[in-house]
Order: structure tokens, then C-alpha cells, then sequence
């Protein structure tokens, strides 16, 4: 075993022990980025190339500081983001939602699908789909000034920035001075935040700590924001259009019932992700 391969081992058990989710993955992640090469390159890094520098980013680790925020970089489905202080580090659960979103914007007979993100944060779903249904229009809503500012960084660097148009204002409150786009959409997709505000002592540190609040929590039940989402989507969307919006586990059973049939919907149904968990719902505005 080459040294650094050694000390990638030894990072390991000091991230295990400050309760990094994935100590071995992190511990190769922080290596390859501070010896510029991939994780699977590792072992090629010769004893005399090992840079120190690395206890120096394992340190930042153990202590919670996001792996993402220390590497200045998050990949998301097929995409490489710029992400760090002020903005939300897109996570994995959030690619089966996005996966659900593509697969039905591909089965609409539409040339050009129009597509809101709500609560864009880093653009991540917003590029996600713009790169994946290459026809598509997406129109992203942000309100933070600093993720505003990270998610104007990656499209600015998308190929596809030009079929991207990014807003600064409420997600519960957008487009409201554009009617012109009213009932034009054929999908609203949104990772908002929904963790209840009693709950904060739950969070995991690298979101309590590092991501922000204004990404993470919305009232005290946590779906102040969903519940405005719906009202946004049933504006936006045309008849027929589809919203697909991130949950929590735990409220699986209550999402679905925000987008009532009294209220224009229909096949409002739970969706669950690659653990079996309730993680995201849908609603298919309803064709009268």
C-alpha cells in the first residue's frame, strides 16, 4: 500500500468516528482533490507527491464542514455545480425526482416543453433539465441574493444557458407580474424547503450548519412553502401540465392532499425514491 492510500485509510476511521455519513468515500473524494487526480487514480500518486495539505481538508471534514463546500464542486445527475457558502448542496434524493420530472416531460406530446423550478438554489434541476429534454424552456425562481448569485454562476457556464431564463423573487409568488405566462407551463418542479421549524435540533449538521435556513425550513409543520407552490402551479400550469415538488419522508402521507381535486387537481399520487422512502408528490392539473 502506497502513503497515501495509508493515510487515505487512517482519514477514513477519524471521519467514522466524528459521524461522517460516508467516511471512506469522503476520505478518497478529499484526497483526489487535493492531489488532482480522480479517486480511482489514488494509488498512483507516488510517496514523494503525498501533499499535507490533505489533514488540513480532512480536519474541515471532521468537523462537518460539507465535503461540497470544501471541494467547491457537487455533481448532480450528469452535471459538475459551483457550490459553497449561501446556497443549498443539491443531494442525491433530489435525481429521482428530476428523473420523474424528464420521464413526463418526455411522454407529452409538446415541441417545446415550458418548465418552472421553484427555489432554484444552485440550478441544479433547472440545468438537469435543460441539458437532459434539449428542447425544453426552463424559467428558474430564486429568491436568496447568494444562491441567486451561485445559480447564475453555473448556467452562465451551462451550453444550454440560452434556454434558461433565471429570476430573482418568491417562489410562492412568481410570475405574478407576468399574466401573459399564466396557464402557459407544462410542468412546476420544486425542491423547497420543508423541514418544520421545531425539528432543527435534528438536522444534520452539514444542513444545519452550512446550509441555509431559508432552504431548509418553512413553518412550523414545515409546508408553508409547498402549500404556496400549489397555489403558484395552479396559476402556471395549462390543463394538463404536471408539478412535481421534494418532500420529507415523514410527510408522505400529507403532500399529496395539498393538491385537492375542489381545487383543479387531479391524480395527485406519492412517490418513492431509490430507498423505498416517500420522498417526492406529483399532480396533474385537471382538463375540464
Amino acid at each position: 500500500m502506497n502513503l497515501l492510500l495509508a493515510e487515505v485509510a487512517r482519514a477514513t476511521q477519524r471521519l467514522a468516528d466524528a459521524g461522517v455519513p460516508s467516511p471512506r468515500f469522503d476520505a478518497e473524494e478529499l484526497a483526489a482533490y487535493v492531489h488532482d487526480v480522480k479517486r480511482g487514480e489514488l494509488h498512483n500518486v507516488r510517496d514523494g507527491d503525498f501533499d499535507a495539505r490533505y489533514w488540513e481538508v480532512i480536519s474541515r471534514r471532521e468537523a462537518r464542514e460539507p465535503l461540497q463546500h470544501i471541494t467547491g464542486r457537487a455533481f448532480f445527475r450528469y452535471l459538475e455545480l459551483q457550490v459553497g457558502p449561501g446556497v443549498f448542496v443539491p443531494r442525491p434524493e433530489t435525481e429521482s425526482v428530476v428523473g420523474w420530472a424528464i420521464d413526463a416531460l418526455r411522454d407529452m406530446d409538446v415541441a417545446e416543453p415550458m418548465v418552472v423550478d421553484l427555489c432554484t438554489g444552485s440550478g441544479a434541476i433547472a440545468l438537469a433539465l435543460a441539458q437532459e429534454v434539449p428542447r425544453s424552456r426552463v424559467h428558474a425562481v430564486e429568491l436568496s441574493d447568494d444562491a441567486y448569485a451561485w445559480a447564475r454562476r453555473n448556467i452562465d457556464a451551462s451550453p444550454d444557458t440560452s434556454r434558461i431564463e433565471l429570476i430573482q423573487g418568491d417562489a410562492t409568488r412568481a410570475f405574478e407580474d407576468r399574466p401573459e405566462l399564466s396557464g402557459q407551463f407544462d410542468l412546476v418542479i420544486s425542491n423547497p424547503p420543508y423541514i418544520p421549524l421545531t425539528e432543527w435540533e435534528y438536522v444534520a449538521p452539514e444542513a444545519r450548519d452550512h446550509d441555509p435556513e431559508m432552504a431548509l425550513f418553512s413553518g412550523e409543520d414545515g409546508l408553508h412553502t409547498i402549500r404556496g407552490i400549489e397555489r403558484v402551479a395552479a396559476r402556471l400550469l395549462r390543463p394538463g401540465g404536471v408539478v412535481v415538488v421534494e418532500h420529507a419522508d415523514t410527510q408522505g402521507g400529507v403532500v399529496p392532499w395539498i393538491f385537492r381535486e375542489e381545487a383543479g387537481w387531479t391524480d395527485a399520487a406519492d412517490h418513492r425514491d431509490l430507498n423505498n422512502r416517500p420522498r417526492f408528490a406529483t399532480a396533474r392539473r385537471a382538463v375540464l
